[in-house]
């Protein structure tokens, strides 16, 4: 009969491997945001705010499928808190007459601050879904 030698106390434990890779991509991550314009960054705050707010359990932020509905709803609202913050900096609103013809095929989304925010939030909130999937292993 074979019998393995047994693990020494320090192998028998997993070793906290994902929470220092977790360090790791944060603190890129504050580097990489470090580079963001001012507007940029300010949006991005409220971003992460209003997603501070959402951060519970049962929230739609963790649905399997989120609701396009309520991403757009969010994204006008982050705009509305932008607006009411920054009332100088607001840029006009692209109505179908001054659309480059192609652009979005027909569809009339907003502008681009909209745009930008729908980009910012998705990836924010995809990062905390990441975030909460691997950290779920480790309780």
């Amino acid at each position: 009969m074979f019998y393995e030698k047994p693990l020494p106390f320090y192998l028998s434990y997993p070793m906290p491997l994902g929470m220092m890779e977790e360090r790791i991509e944060e603190r890129e991550r504050e580097l990489l945001k470090s580079y963001y314009s001012a507007t940029v960054t300010g949006l991005q705050e409220i971003v992460e705010q209003e997603c501070d707010r959402m951060d519970y359990e049962g929230s739609m932020m963790y649905d399997e499928y989120p609701d396009r509905f309520m991403m757009e709803r969010l994204c006008r609202r982050i705009c509305d808190r932008y607006r009411e913050d920054h009332p100088m900096e607001e840029e006009p609103m692209e109505t179908m007459e001054n659309r480059e013809p192609g652009r979005d095929h027909g569809r009339h989304r907003g502008n681009r601050l909209e745009d930008l925010v729908s980009v910012l939030l998705s990836h924010e909130i995809y990062r905390r879904r990441c975030r909460r999937r691997r950290c779920r292993r480790f309780y």
